[in-house]
């Protein structure tokens, strides 16, 4: 539900809220959190709650002086693992400076501007997400090891698969927020998971999923469990990914439809493929992104097709108004909200300069002779890859500022990926 300020206000003081928290993202997608008490939402909405810029990682050389967070009324939500009376609520922010001008290093903000401008564009843009995780055991002190929940496979029945359990609750407590999921199943790796999401506007798919992860980890925290967004977090395992699913519509007409593609959507598809090596940085974040590519059906050219599964871009099954793509290479270690912002912004580029699309590849790749595939291109090998191409990217260099691009880059220059626990 859409929340005004007033009506935020009004529910605060009927709804027995004691405790208010402000949740905001930092430039990797990590989310961050101050808490305050109802008594000062009202200055919240006015003015912003102050933090201190250099202590959140990656502001430092972005912003050499206290920012503010803003609430964002639309957000609210109850959190249901909190006591229900004297509730807890939580608000997804936007980070502005002393001044009140919007914070350029706010990915909230951006993907808020590429939103607009689709709609400027007289389009509707849905997103869903399909996200894979993994379930392990922790020890006797809570710490997170590398022993699976379970020893399942693909869409296995419990008791074999142990998390269908954990995978109800979270389902629960996500609709309970307003969040609505589609599905749930268990993947191909021991422990691992698979939770896909109903279409929802921009903005909020990114929030949702943000939501998501919190959830998560809750609930497998609640069940001695650790969950793990790891892209590969067992070498000889399947990978998790994070699969966008875009629906696109102009005039209520839907862009995908139709045995013949028409030319606004080759040319968006093809905006992605054409920009796919200068973004990969920002959707595989960690070196680990990169032992997924190219296993377990994990993409690793650059290419598309209606059906195969092994694709870059490859269309859903489904029928009529229906039809969608779905991008399958990010990975949910990204910020969500930049990846969403360059991928959308990508498919508007090939709209706006007409480029053309390349044939299907209607061949699994995965098991494809190698003088089949030699011509394809493929996905950068390595974090440091992906960097060289953001780099010396104009397209993304015009979407981020120059702030922004070198502190996401020096920061991932360092070779160390956060720990496995962190993840």
């Amino acid at each position: 539900m859409n929340y005004t300020q007033s009506e935020v206000l009004q529910y605060i003081a009927e709804n027995d809220v004691k405790f208010i928290k402000l949740f905001f993202t930092d430039i990797f997608g990590s989310i961050k959190s101050i808490s305050i008490m109802p008594e000062q939402l009202p200055t919240a909405f006015k003015w912003g709650i102050p933090f201190d810029a250099s202590c959140v990682k990656g502001f430092l050389e972005v912003a050499k002086t206290d920012l503010f967070i803003v609430p964002d009324p639309a957000t609210l939500a109850v959190l249901p693992w909190r006591p229900q009376h004297g509730r807890v609520v939580r608000f997804y922010c936007n980070i502005r400076y002393p001044d009140g001008a919007p914070f350029a290093g706010d990915s909230r903000l951006i993907l808020q501007q590429t939103a607009d401008k689709i709609r400027e564009l007289g389009y509707t843009c849905k997103i869903g997400t399909d996200c894979e995780f993994y379930l392990f055991n922790a020890d006797e002190n809570g710490q997170p090891t590398l022993t699976p929940q379970d020893q399942a496979s693909y869409c296995d029945l419990a008791p074999r698969d142990r998390g269908e359990n954990v995978r109800r609750d979270i389902c629960l407590t996500l609709e309970q927020m307003g969040i609505k999921p589609e599905a749930s199943h268990h993947e191909k790796g021991p422990g691992q998971n698979e939770i896909d999401f109903a279409d929802s506007d921009v903005l909020n798919a990114a929030d949702n999923f943000a939501t998501f992860k919190t959830v998560v980890r809750t609930i497998a925290a609640r069940n001695g469990l650790f969950a793990s967004f790891m892209p590969k977090p067992l070498a000889d395992r399947s990978g998790s990914g994070l699969h966008v699913n875009i629906s696109l519509k102009k005039d209520g007409c839907n862009v995908f439809e139709g045995e013949k593609l028409r030319p606004e959507a080759e040319s968006f598809i093809a905006g992605i493929l054409h920009h796919i090596k200068d973004i990969t940085a920002f959707l595989n974040p960690l070196n680990n992104s990169y032992d997924r590519f190219g296993e377990f059906e994990a993409p690793q050219y650059v290419s598309w097709s209606r059906w195969n599964l092994s694709q870059l871009i490859r269309f859903p099954a489904s029928g009529g108004k229906d039809v969608r793509i779905k991008v399958r290479s990010p990975d949910p270690a990204c910020n969500q909200y930049l990846a969403l912002a360059l991928i959308l912004s990508s498919g508007l580029d090939g709209i706006a300069n007409k480029r053309p699309l390349p044939p299907a590849t209607d061949i699994d790749l995965c098991s494809a002779p190698p003088q089949t595939i030699a011509g394809l291109p493929k996905l950068p090998g390595s974090l440091k890859e992906a960097l060289a191409f953001a780099a010396a990217s104009p397209f993304v260099a015009d979407l981020l500022t120059k702030d922004v691009l070198d502190m996401f880059a020096a920061a991932k220059s360092g070779g160390r990926d956060p720990d496995f626990g962190e993840i």
